[in-house]
Formats: structure tokens, sequence, C-alpha cells
């Protein structure tokens, strides 16, 4: 299945082969702010149709990438880890294609938001749970 997404103002567009190995909600003060959701996939699996990422140095090693022209959220980077591309589930035409399957960082969660799914819920990262 091929999923395609972008920006608000469509400046930059992408799409996927495949659909993604993994999708999570993040509730860590940072991803907050930025995505929250997002969608991961092996970064050849991904190919930029047209337009540029710029990146964001959020900490010493990642870098979240958004969209210059009108600064919708595109992507979260390791730098540690070149070999996957992380992109924000809203970036998707279609974000219904993919459901995240776990929370992290439900510890930073906002006290207001009640989560009635039944996804997994981490209190940091699933792989130190």
């Amino acid at each position: 299945m091929v999923l395609q997404g972008g920006c608000l103002c469509g400046a930059i567009r992408y799409q996927t082969t495949d659909m993604p190995f993994d999708a999570n909600h993040c509730h860590c003060n940072q991803c907050r702010k930025s995505t929250g959701a997002v969608v991961m996939f092996n970064t050849e699996q991904v190919t930029w149709l047209q337009g540029v990422v710029t990146e964001f140095a959020s900490s010493a090693h990642i870098r979240r990438g958004f969209c210059q022209q009108c600064g919708t959220t595109m992507t979260y980077r390791h730098v540690d880890y070149p070999q996957y591309c992380t992109l924000s589930i809203a970036s998707l035409d279609d974000p219904n294609k993919v459901q995240p399957t776990y929370h992290i960082y439900t510890n930073e969660q906002v006290s207001w938001l009640n989560i009635n799914d039944t996804c997994q819920r981490f209190n940091t990262n699933k792989s130190s749970a």
C-alpha cells in the first residue's frame, strides 16, 4: 500500500512504498509541542516528491523537520539512526490508514487528557520499559 502526504501549503510532498513498521503517540514535552503521533519507516521506503524539509536541532541528537513556507511539522530524526524516517501522522493525506499501537512518555501526559483507546502505555520510552 502506498501512503502519500505533505505539508499544509503543498510545497512538500512525499509517498511511501509500504506501511510503516511502527506507529506511536509520544506525550513527552518536546513531542507534545511538535507532533505527538508519528509513523516510522525505513528511509528507503519514503520518496520525497517535491520540496525540502527544513530541520531544527531540538536536542544534541534529534532533528525535527518542518516546511519552511507554512511551518507544518513533517519529520523526526535521530542522528544516530539514519536508516529510519519518522513522519508525523498528521502529515498523511489519509491519517486514518495508520493508527498508533502504543503511547510513550505517559508520565508527561497532560492531566486533562483522558485516553480511552486499547493501545499499550509506557511511562517512558517503550525500549526502556
